[in-house]
């Protein structure tokens, strides 16, 4: 017994030594907060060792073993006491928010691109008093309320706010809670950028890869690069706005518009013409990366499943990663046509919210890749069933993104703890001031040469609002900064779907 006592308190010694010696590392670490560089100070002054209190009693024991327990939260007894939110101008007009509990701790979510604060705020009646760390029953409460698209932004971002809650909560990753992770860093592609020249596209094309250190690209090729072109495009002039352009994103009050029109029901070819300037458009950024970084393609416009399959390929030989959304995603059938016409492979998924909604493509083998966006698919757990699914199905996974650091971050834990996952889109490469929109609570850089860094030990998210940045980046409709939201703290309905 006392040999074995002696083999403890000798690997007791040893543990506290390296524990000593991470300690004064992070006291010197000029990151470290003042708070925690003073109770770091006083563990050092305090602590006693295994080997000094062998004499002590049971209880003396115990108080002493037990106190370094992290008792940051007591989770079980944690209640949403509130919901506010900040909308940042990432991507004109992006909402971060922030559930607050009754133990001091908040959680962080981000309404996706474009969609309404209150799709969120809608939802704050109904979680209130709720234990936040009860992740999927809240969800199973508040899913009815999303929809397709943007119209699922409230409660993907209460998701994702619940998920860094209950990871501060527990004091572990939000990649842990979801069954641990596959991988330390997430690859990232970014869009390639167009410019007026080819000597200008060269520059900025090697300012990507090897400043910024991409190792996956995307870009646009839609016929509204035909623009001036004669003979490119056949039923295209009718469908042109005042300016003269097909315009994807327009005027959503007018439903006769190009932009609010699917698809199959424009009547938009290209010509012969029109596929091989397309193809020149490919060819030419083909030329300039090479053939060991991927190149996915977007934004197409709106033409027909057929064109879709003549574009794909006229384009073929150059082994492009994936053609992206060439016809609405709830066209199963029409994208198992392109699908098994074409070597490149396809995906669809940034507007699909559930499993439930990617299960007939999955099932179909009617896409290639799903590209579902976190900030629409269902958040988290929801986003990594998804991924799941497909995997068993043998198909990839590669993830839509265009929102703040937020709904990156919670994107980075998902795809960390998704076996079949690919790579993550990173819309907002150029904006200097994107990334210090928050802090990393690790000290951690959160990209590095175009891979996004897994938290391993940070809880939740692994990031904190920097306030005083946000405040300066506030879209200007609202700058009210997570002001009071009493208006919704009312229930005034009965919910249940079923009688």
């Amino acid at each position: 017994m006392k040999s074995i006592l002696q083999q403890i308190i000798a690997q007791n010694k040893q543990q506290e030594k390296a524990d000593a010696l991470a300690r004064q590392q992070e006291i010197m670490n000029p990151q470290t907060k003042d708070s925690r560089r003073d109770f770091l100070k006083k563990t050092t002054l305090g602590g006693i060792t295994l080997g000094g209190f062998m004499s002590a009693s049971i209880e003396d024991t115990l108080a002493q073993t037990t106190s370094k327990v992290k008792r940051a939260s007591s989770p079980s007894d944690l209640k949403i006491t509130d919901m506010r939110y900040a909308l940042t101008n990432v991507m004109g007009g992006t909402a971060i928010i922030r559930i607050d509990t009754n133990q001091g701790i908040y959680g962080l979510g981000e309404v996706r691109d474009a969609a309404d604060v209150r799709y969120a705020l809608f939802l704050k009646s109904r979680i209130l008093g709720a234990n936040p760390c009860n992740v999927e029953q809240i969800f199973k409460t508040i899913r009815q309320f999303g929809g397709q698209s943007r119209q699922a932004g409230g409660v993907c971002a209460v998701e994702m706010a619940l998920w860094d809650l209950c990871g501060k909560a527990y004091n572990v990753p939000a990649w842990q809670l979801l069954g641990g992770r596959y991988r330390d860093k997430v690859r990232l592609y970014a869009d390639t950028p167009e410019a007026g020249s080819v000597e200008e596209q060269k520059k900025l094309i090697n300012y990507r890869i090897n400043d910024q250190g991409y190792t996956w690209l995307k870009m646009d090729l839609s016929i509204a690069e035909l623009k001036g072109k004669p003979d490119t495009l056949v039923n295209a002039k009718p469908w042109e706005n005042s300016q003269g352009n097909l315009a994807q994103w327009g005027d959503q009050t007018n439903p006769m518009s190009y932009a609010n029109t699917l698809h199959p029901f424009t009547q938009i070819q290209i010509t012969d013409k029109g596929l091989e300037e397309l193809a020149s458009i490919v060819e030419n950024t083909r030329k300039m990366i090479g053939y060991e970084i991927p190149i996915s393609t977007d934004h197409y416009g709106h033409f027909d499943m057929n064109n879709g399959i003549r574009l794909g390929k006229a384009v073929e030989k150059y082994r492009l990663a994936w053609l992206e959304d060439l016809v609405s995603w709830e066209l199963t059938s029409q994208w198992k046509t392109i699908s098994d016409a074409l070597e490149t492979p396809t995906t669809t998924g940034e507007d699909i919210y559930l499993l439930k909604y990617f299960k007939p493509l999955i099932d179909a083998r009617a896409v290639d890749i799903i590209h579902p966006d976190l900030a629409s698919s269902g958040g988290l757990l929801e986003t990594k069933r998804i991924g799941d699914y497909a995997e068993e199905n043998g198909i990839a996974m590669a993830m839509h993104q265009a929102g703040t650091p937020v709904s990156f971050m919670a994107n980075v834990h998902c795809a960390a703890a998704t076996q079949n996952f690919l790579s993550l889109e990173h819309h907002s490469v150029d904006i200097p001031w994107w990334e210090s929109l928050v802090k990393t609570t690790d000290g951690r850089k959160m990209i590095t040469k175009g891979y996004a860094t897994v938290p391993l030990t940070a809880p939740g998210l692994g990031i904190e609002l920097n306030e005083e940045v946000v405040k300066q980046h506030l879209h200007p409709k609202d700058k009210s900064f997570f002001a009071p939201t009493k208006e919704w703290d009312e229930r005034r309905s009965a919910d249940r779907i079923f009688s």
